[in-house]
């Protein structure tokens, strides 16, 4: 016996340990912890990333891979390391707590504490941090030894101490002021007496001076820059400028620029742009007496800029008119380069402010944007004699609600044209009928790719996208050639722009322009394969399996089916070629290309190209490599019970740093193969004084007999022996998620998964497939087989189950409720209750009409409302709220962008008029997802109380029983239940 005890004591821990975890709260949340900012070194021998709480302050470590090195520093985040990787330099947040009390106090924005620089030097202990911080700038590229950081204002300096004398020597000094004040006041009667006698006037006070005709009346005040200090991070050597208001280096750091501000007290004073070569040290005024410059533009070898600035206009000028200017290095200053009276601006446009000037690669082209001069309010108008009103047109291209949210964009909006080097004459490319313009070959190209969808943007109301013509334009005379017409497509240019390729969504191929010859040709109609998601099943057009991408010297275009990869050639003379070879499609395999060189534009023959995989039957994520070109299958280098996210590798090693996620954590690694993984972070660790969850996937035939898949998640102390109540959570389809990490979260709009499970609950979430015409019977089909399938499960209580959802989700649930009562309980966040006013509606965070949704997207009745008024109304809830008979919790939200809040408000007063058991939470002032976390968090107890009370027979809490009344709102909640701690 005394043998048996250890063995019976080491095969019952386990469960004594589940036994003492305790399930999550919802106070874990804003302490609890996930990997945010990570990167690696150029050269592979560094990481550094982030571990932060949801609230509050977090941690950033750096970390040598190969030296035992380890640095954390507190609120540290926007890192980077330097070029040549010996630096790291980040900010400093200011302590949480010193924020969230100034925020209470209501600080001005200049009082609230501020960040601060630290600056590492890798390997070494010490930390070199700099107060007050606005931001800070490095090189893109270059040696990696310059840094450029903007400090906030200057803090008042306190008054200096004076000494102070001792009361004898006090009480004499105010005896002597005492007598001095009595002989002045004396004199002065004396004086008045005297001129009173004489027959004068009293002195009065003389009056102001008029200014002298045609005085310069004083400069408008501006926004004085503050101090910027460019610091040589080897040296330590700094150089510091006054009064900056905006900075930036060349690509390589062998420049900086920094635009300088006047000083208000200081008639003297001018705006400056300085130039300052990094490498001299030397300081060049090139540009001074401005009101405003902007847009800035450097070419890839530092040695030109162009800008945009106004010299002319005071400072509350209605209209303002910008001029180019260029500098070369060695000038003396920047030249006027263009302004609206150039050769090639048309009438009625000038030099736009707005648009990002640019180079070409080879610095021969500069891009710049025209823009309409627009008619300046008329500013004798009397505001309250003046009507307010949007006025709606059938013949406008967009509904007002889109015109007026897209109101500063539009005005805004820049026509594209060319400077060549050398030439005066301004070209101009982009136009009404050509917006959107997009440089070829990093713009060395002699031409440009213009799209439109004028003429056709009408029709997005109810298509929910606007056919697209395309032309390449040319840059040395803005003579255009047509591509395509009116299709539903994205152009793209080769890199080295010998091709236009796009795929059309109705022919569902690849085609692509010859720039060279004209020709368009279908390059994929030879592949048997669907190069479309077979598995949409929107009333719609399929989309292709992902981007293609290109080999070098645009020799071949590489494209997707579900699973493989195939090299087409753009001209389609040669036969596509799997350069899977079918591995993908044998093993049910996702294989993609991954770019992890972010300046890469083509791959090459004989690279080594990274693939990520995704295995559609197990879930498994993983990658292979492909060498491209040599005929080889890929080889599989990992395949994993595991997601992966965010891969980086180093610059200049084979070195990466990966984030591998499941149910249980999601932790940062380093591999040098990504085979084995070497474990950086372990934030797992806040988990183990809780009950957490495992998932499963779980197969089940529909009541149509098509075969379904879904996620089960269980408490870690699961026991098959217990009765456990389901929450079943949808949308549409989330099986693949199988191996994603769940974090504790208040919730924007649905269950947190963690929370339930942790607290005795199951909870399901089943994919769904839809048939056009049918979405609520669709959802019928997958959510209610599913119920009843796990209803058979010995341990599922199958009197108390849920439903809950949002948005999509939400509508699933309004519906369900009307067609079951197997759910003891319902949560509808956002739902459309009734199809034909929603069919109407506008989506108020876009200004887009709803009708789009109905007729082609997610809503799935694929017909409008005068086709198949029955579907709009067979497939809405409220038509059939007399038959719902389970207490349901909606949320909508009086700011929701998405889905009009009156969609709940319908459902809700109708349920309510049916005497039905209905409650609605609206969060004020709030979009269709939660933004507030005090919101979320509020949510979160409200729906944590709703299911525990019809799930597990919980007291209700008093909004629940009694609601909460308008006249104490604000004082009281509601969420009390009698007996119970708050929750926060």
């Amino acid at each position: 016996m005394r043998k048996l005890l250890p063995l019976l004591l080491g095969i019952l821990s386990p469960f004594v340990l589940w036994a003492q975890k305790k399930p999550l709260d919802h106070s874990v949340y804003d302490g609890w912890k996930s990997a945010g900012e990570r990167s690696i070194s150029n050269d592979g021998k560094y990481v550094v990333y982030a571990v932060n709480p949801q609230e509050g302050d977090g941690v950033l470590v750096v970390q040598g891979i190969d030296n035992g090195y380890k640095k954390e520093i507190p609120r540290g985040y926007l890192a980077r390391f330097s070029e040549d990787s010996r630096y790291l330099v980040f900010k400093i947040r200011p302590l949480f707590k010193d924020t969230r009390d100034a925020r209470i106090k209501k600080k001005r924005p200049d009082d609230m504490p501020k960040d601060s620089l630290g600056i590492v030097e890798l390997g070494k202990d010490s930390i070199i941090k700099i107060p007050r911080v606005k931001t800070y700038k490095t090189p893109e590229k270059g040696d990696g030894q310059w840094i450029a950081y903007h400090l906030e204002k200057a803090l008042p300096e306190p008054p200096r101490p004076r000494p102070q004398p001792d009361s004898l020597t006090q009480i004499n000094n105010l005896a002597r002021m005492a007598d001095s004040l009595v002989r002045v006041a004396d004199s002065i009667r004396n004086k008045a007496n005297e001129a009173k006698l004489k027959g004068l006037t009293v002195l009065q006070a003389p009056k102001k001076e008029n200014k002298a005709p045609g005085s310069k009346p004083a400069e408008d005040p501006v926004e004085e820059g503050t101090e910027l200090v460019l610091r040589n991070l080897v040296t330590g050597k700094e150089w510091k400028f006054k009064l900056v208001n905006e900075y930036f280096f060349s690509k390589e750091g062998n420049v900086l620029l920094v635009e300088t501000s006047k000083k208000n007290s200081d008639s003297l004073s001018k705006a400056s742009l300085i130039w300052v070569n990094t490498s001299s040290g030397k300081s060049d005024t090139i540009f001074r007496k401005f009101n405003d410059a902007k847009n800035y533009a450097m070419d890839e070898s530092g040695t030109q800029l162009a800008f945009v600035a106004e010299r002319d206009s005071v400072a509350k000028a209605l209209t303002k008119f910008y001029k180019l200017y260029h500098y070369k290095a060695g000038n003396d200053s920047a030249q006027l380069r263009a302004d609206r009276n150039s050769n090639g601006v048309a009438k009625g446009l000038t030099i736009s402010p707005d648009y990002n000037n640019q180079f070409s690669k080879d610095g021969k082209k500069l891009f710049i944007g025209l823009s309409p001069i627009r008619k300046p309010k008329d500013t004798t108008l009397v505001d309250f004699e003046t009507a307010k009103l949007d006025v709606w047109h059938y013949n406008d291209d967009f509904l007002q609600p889109q015109q007026l949210l897209n109101v500063a964009q539009e005005l805004r909006r820049s026509y594209v044209s060319v400077l060549h080097e050398g030439d005066s004459k301004l070209i101009q490319l982009g136009a009404e009928d050509a917006e959107n313009v997009q440089l070829v070959d990093e713009g060395n190209a002699d031409f440009v790719l213009a799209t439109s969808t004028k003429g056709n943007r009408v029709s997005a109301q109810w298509d929910g996208f606007a056919k697209q013509s395309a032309w390449i334009i040319s840059t040395k005379d803005g003579s255009r050639k047509k591509v395509s017409d009116n299709i539903r497509a994205f152009y793209n240019a080769s890199p080295k722009g010998k091709y236009i390729v796009w795929y059309d969504w109705k022919a569902r191929n690849y085609f692509t322009y010859n720039v060279a010859s004209g020709a368009v040709n279908n390059i994929t109609k030879g592949i048997k394969l669907p190069l479309w998601d077979e598995e949409d099943d929107h009333p719609d057009d399929p989309p292709p399996h992902g981007a293609p991408a290109w080999t070098e010297n645009d020799a071949a275009l590489l494209v997707y089916d579900k699973y493989d990869i195939w090299s087409v050639d753009p001209d389609g003379r040669q036969a596509s070629v799997n350069i899977t070879q079918g591995t993908g499609r044998a093993g049910k395999t996702e294989m993609r290309y991954q770019r992890l060189d972010p300046e890469e534009r083509f791959v090459k023959n004989g690279q080594s190209l990274f693939l990520r995989t995704f295995n559609t039957v197990n879930k498994y994520g993983g990658c292979a490599s492909l060498v491209l070109g040599s005929g080889q299958k890929p080889s599989v280098i990992t395949s994993l019970p595991n997601s992966f996210q965010a891969i980086q590798k180093a610059k200049n090693s084979n070195r990466y740093l990966v984030q591998k996620s499941s149910i249980k954590e999601a932790e940062l690694f380093w591999t040098d193969n990504l085979k084995d993984f070497n474990q950086l972070t372990d934030i797992a660790k806040q988990q183990d004084a809780y009950n957490w969850l495992n998932v499963e996937l779980v197969k089940w035939k529909m009541f149509d007999g098509k075969e379904s898949e879904g996620l089960l998640f269980k408490p870690e102390n699961f026991d098959p022996k217990k009765k456990y109540p389901v929450i079943f959570y949808f949308y549409e389809r989330d099986a693949d998620g199988l191996y994603n990490y769940r974090a504790p979260a208040p919730s924007a709009s649905t269950i947190n998964i963690p929370y339930f499970v942790s607290n005795g609950y199951l909870v399901f979430d089943p994919n769904i497939y839809y048939k056009n015409g049918d979405p609520g019977e669709s959802a019928y089909n997958s959510v209610v087989s599913a119920a009843k399938h796990l209803a058979k499960m010995p341990f599922v209580d199958s009197t108390k189950m849920a439903i809950q959802g949002q948005s999509w989700g939400g509508y699933q649930v309004a519906y369900l409720v009307t067609r079951t009562k197997m759910f003891a309980a319902a949560g509808a966040g956002a739902p459309v209750a009734n199809m034909t006013s929603a069919y109407g509606g506008i989506r108020w965070g876009s200004g887009l009409n709803r009708q789009f949704q109905y007729e082609r997207s997610q809503s799935r009745i694929g017909a409008t409302l005068w086709q198949r008024r029955d579907l709009y109304i067979k497939n809405s809830p409220l038509f059939n709220a007399d038959k719902v008979t389970t207490p349901l919790l909606i949320m909508h939200n009086d700011k929701d962008g998405a889905v009009p809040w009156y969609q709940g408000i319908e459902y809700f007063t109708a349920l309510r008029r049916l005497n039905k058991k209905v409650w609605m939470l609206q969060y004020n002032d709030e979009d269709h997802n939660l933004v507030e976390r005090r919101n979320r968090k509020d949510l979160s107890i409200r729906l944590g109380q709703f299911f525990d009370h019809y799930l597990k027979g919980a007291p209700a809490a008093k909004w629940i029983t009694d609601g909460v009344p308008a006249v104490v709102k604000g004082i009281e909640w509601g969420t009390e239940v009698e007996g119970e701690k708050k929750a926060f």
